[in-house]
């Protein structure tokens, strides 16, 4: 059990690997104990200009600036009702790249209301890099108003499911622990912990720092699991966290698992080792 909810293990897919739903039922068939959709907006988005996903094999790792390209809510609403997986299914929501201030709340809230009967958990994206100014929503003021809004939707609507916030790796220590003081006193359940970092100075190669957009995989996992250790010690190890970021193998799987996460996701360590990673970790 994890936030109350049943899972057949600890191992599922991070948000960005079927952002339409669309590969529920086959994702479901590999032995994930839950899957986790989107990240979707309200209104259906191209993303940023292609190119916008460049792989580094020599570092385990991807660069992405995908920037929240979906289909619209509607479209995932739709396949989250024609699912046939019956494992745990989670919903990542954000914001249209176009939302102003309180639009890209509302954004939030719009996304939410439409998955909620759908969804076993929400997790709410605040950490995209490649969204302008999404960001900045873990400043104080701003994650105070965004989490004020939600709650009161949740209540509006009497949402029991779990709700988690999915955090950036490149926040400060003292800014991740203004989150845990909000999120403590919140109907969210949890954190999820890091989206993909801005900071490539870890990467060897200079071609790989010099292209923008977020990073993932290897070089992610110690910044990743640092913030989940520390959220783990902040909480009093009362926060649930799902841990993602530079899973690649078992060892950084039961790194994340040791560093105080109830769940584990898996992104990039899949797209570049294919589907055996996931026997591969759960069978050590």
């Amino acid at each position: 059990m994890f936030a109350g909810m049943s899972l057949q293990n600890m191992l599922g897919t991070a948000a960005g690997l079927d952002k339409n739903g669309d590969y529920i039922n086959c994702l479901g068939e590999l032995g994930f104990g839950f899957l986790e959709v989107g990240t979707v907006t309200p209104e259906e988005q191209y993303g940023n200009a292609k190119p916008r996903v460049f792989r580094d094999l020599r570092e385990n790792a991807i660069i992405n600036r995908l920037g929240f390209n979906n289909k619209g809510v509607d479209y995932l609403v739709k396949n989250l009702k024609l699912k046939k997986y019956k494992g745990i299914v989670g919903v990542n929501v954000g914001a249209n790249k176009w939302s102003q201030g309180k639009e890209r709340i509302k954004d939030y809230l719009v996304c939410i209301e439409k998955v909620y009967k759908y969804a076993d958990y929400i997790s709410v994206n605040i950490s995209s890099p490649n969204t302008p100014n999404l960001r900045d929503f873990h400043n104080e003021k701003n994650i105070i108003e965004l989490v004020n809004a939600i709650d009161l939707k949740v209540s509006e609507l009497n949402i029991q499911i779990p709700l988690f916030l999915k955090i950036s790796p490149d926040e400060s220590n003292e800014s991740i622990k203004k989150i845990i003081e909000v999120i403590g006193i919140s109907k969210f359940t949890g954190i999820i912990a890091t989206n993909t970092t801005i900071d490539k100075s870890v990467l060897s190669h200079s071609a790989s720092r010099d292209i923008e957009g977020g990073l993932s995989g290897e070089p992610l996992q110690r910044k990743s699991t640092e913030k989940i250790n520390f959220i783990r010690k902040e909480s009093n190890n009362q926060i649930p966290i799902i841990g993602v970021g530079g899973v690649i193998d078992a060892r950084s799987f039961n790194d994340k698992v040791l560093a105080g996460s109830g769940l584990v996701q898996i992104y990039t360590g899949f797209v570049l080792a294919g589907p055996s990673i996931v026997t591969e970790i759960l069978m050590n």
